[in-house]
C-alpha cells in the first residue's frame, strides 16, 4: 500500500486504540517514507508510531523529522526515551536540533546526552550561529601520510562505522593539519605497498568553521562533491560537512529568498505547523510598509486632481497603466535577484543589466503599447465612450505605457544592486515593493506624459 493511503489507516488505528495493529501497518516501511507520514499527525501520535517501531527503524525516522517535530515529540517522551534518541542521532542532525530548541529546552537536552556526545554537542554549538561549524560532523576518517594502503584498509575495517562517509579519507599531519584528500577510488586501485603520500597531490578544497553556510553550498555546487573538509584558521582538520546537508541548507535558503520575493519575512517552521500569530507577525510589517507605500498613489492623485477632473476619461486607464509598469518591475527584479543568488551577476555587471533591460522594456512596453492603442481605437469605432480627442487618448495611453514599463524594468533590474552595494540582501527588494514603487512613480510619469499630449485638447 502507497504511503499516503496508508495514512487512514493509522489513524483509524490510533483512533480506535487497537494500537496492536500499529506494527504489522508499518512494518518494511522506509524511515524517511514513515517521517513524512508522521507530519500529518499529532505529536502524541507520532510518539505511538515511533513506540510501534523496532528500536533502529524509530531511531532513524526520528532522524528525517524536522526538528521542531523532534522537539515536540521528546517533550512528551521519558527522559530515558528522549536520551536514547538524542544519542543515537548523527552529530550534526543534533546540532540542528538543539540551536532549534528554545534555550530552556536546549539545555535540559543538553543534560540527557551523554558526557561523550554532550562534549561533543557543546564543541559544535560554540561556532556562530549559520556558519559552517554548526553543520559538521566530526566523524571522519582521518590517516597519515607515511601508512600504507594496507594500512589504511585495515584502518577502515575497524573504525569505518563510526564515520559519516567513506568516500573520502583524509590526511593529516602530525599537528592534526589537512593535508590532502583521497579518494577510496584512489586507495582501490593503488597497491597494497604504496604510501598515502604516493597518492597526495596537495591539491584540496576546505571550508573555514567560521564560515556562513551560503559559502558550503556554493562550494559545493562549484567543485561538485559529496563531502568537504572543514578546518580551523590554523589548518587544523576539525570534521567534515556531507551534501545531505548543503541541500538543506540550499533548500532553506532559497525558501528564504522566495518569501522575502513575496513580500514576506521568512518562515522558520513549514507553512502548516507555524502558528497564525507568528504567520501574521511575519506577513503584517512588509504589508503595512507596502500599504503606506500606496498611500502615496493616492497623493499622487490628488496632485493631478484638476486634470483628472477636466479629463475623466484618463481615470479609466489608470489601473492598466500602474499594473503594467508594477509587473515589469516584479519581473525584472526577480530575473536578477535569482540570478545574483547564483553568481551568475556581480556587481560590476549592473551596466550590462541596464543595458539588456533598457532594450528588453522597450520592446515590452511597445508590445503593451500597440495593444493599449488598438483596443482605444476599435472601441472608438463603435462607441464614443473616449470622447472625440479619442486618437490623441490613444496616442497618451501608448506612450505611458511604453515610459511606465520602460521605467518599471530599469527600477526593478537595478534595485537588487543598489541593496547589495548597500550590504542588504537584494530579495529584500521585493516584487511588492517594486511593484508599490513604480505604482507611485508611473503615476506621475503617466499624467506628465498626459499633460504634454492632451496639452490644448482635453487639458
Amino acid at each position: 500500500m502507497p504511503i499516503h493511503r496508508l495514512m487512514p489507516n493509522v489513524r483509524q488505528v490510533i483512533r480506535d486504540k487497537d494500537l496492536n495493529l500499529l506494527p504489522n501497518l508499518l512494518q518494511g516501511r522506509k524511515p524517511v517514507d514513515l517521517a513524512d507520514m508522521m507530519t500529518d499527525l499529532k505529536p502524541s501520535e507520532q510518539v505511538l508510531v515511533l513506540h510501534s517501531l523496532d528500536r533502529a527503524v524509530a531511531q532513524e525516522t526520528f532522524q528525517h523529522l524536522l526538528p521542531s517535530t523532534q522537539n515536540h515529540i521528546l517533550e512528551i517522551l521519558s527522559a530515558e526515551e528522549a536520551a536514547a534518541l538524542l544519542d543515537t542521532m548523527t552529530p550534526d542532525d543534533r546540532t540542528l536540533l538543539l540551536e532549534e530548541a528554545p534555550p530552556e529546552s536546549s539545555e535540559q537536552l543538553m543534560q540527557l546526552l551523554s558526557p561523550e556526545k554532550r562534549v561533543e554537542s557543546e564543541s559544535l554549538l560554540k561556532y556562530p550561529e549559520d556558519s559552517v561549524g554548526r553543520l559538521m560532523t566530526p566523524r571522519y576518517l582521518a590517516v597519515s601520510p607515511g601508512w600504507t594502503v594496507a594500512q589504511v584498509f585495515d584502518f577502515v575495517r575497524r573504525h569505518g562505522a563510526q564515520s559519516e562517509t567513506l568516500n573520502v579519507i583524509y590526511v593529516v599531519d602530525e599537528q592534526g593539519r589537512l593535508m590532502d584528500d583521497i579518494r577510496m577510488g584512489q586507495f582501490l586501485l593503488a597497491p597494497l605497498q604504496a604510501r598515502v603520500s604516493d597518492l597526495t597531490d596537495g591539491r584540496f578544497v576546505a571550508l573555514d568553521a567560521s564560515a556562513d553556510r551560503e559559502t558550503a553550498v556554493d562550494v559545493f555546487m562549484r567543485e561538485d562533491r559529496t563531502a568537504l573538509p572543514v578546518v580551523s584558521t590554523d589548518g587544523i582538520l576539525l570534521g567534515i560537512i556531507t551534501v545531505d546537508d548543503v541541500l538543506d541548507v540550499a533548500a532553506d535558503e532559497a525558501t528564504e529568498d522566495i518569501h522575502k520575493i513575496g513580500g514576506v519575512q521568512a518562515l522558520e517552521e513549514p507553512y502548516m505547523q507555524i502558528g497564525l500569530i507568528q504567520m501574521v507577525r511575519k506577513r503584517a510589517g512588509w504589508l503595512t510598509l507596502l500599504f503606506l507605500g500606496e498611500m502615496l498613489t493616492a497623493t499622487a492623485m490628488g496632485y493631478f486632481e484638476q486634470e483628472i477632473a477636466r479629463a475623466v476619461v484618463l481615470a479609466l486607464f489608470i489601473p492598466l497603466i500602474i499594473s503594467s509598469g508594477g509587473n515589469s518591475g516584479s519581473q525584472a527584479a526577480t530575473l536578477v535577484i535569482r540570478a545574483l543568488a547564483l553568481q551568475q551577476l556581480e556587481l560590476r555587471d549592473w551596466w550590462r543589466v541596464l543595458h539588456r533591460e533598457a532594450l528588453a522594456g522597450l520592446t515590452l512596453g511597445g508590445i503593451l503599447g500597440a495593444i493599449g492603442f488598438l483596443r482605444i481605437v476599435l472601441w472608438s469605432a463603435y462607441s464614443d465612450l473616449y470622447g472625440p480627442h479619442w486618437l490623441l487618448v490613444a496616442v497618451t495611453v501608448a506612450t505611458a505605457l511604453v515610459g511606465v514599463v520602460l521605467w518599471g524594468t530599469l527600477t526593478g533590474s537595478l534595485l537588487p544592486f543598489l541593496l547589495r552595494r548597500l550590504g542588504f540582501d537584494p530579495a529584500t527588494s521585493s516584487a511588492p515593493f517594486v511593484a508599490t514603487l513604480v505604482d507611485v512613480s508611473g503615476l506621475i510619469l503617466y499624467f506628465s506624459i498626459a499633460a504634454l499630449i492632451l496639452k490644448g485638447a482635453l487639458l
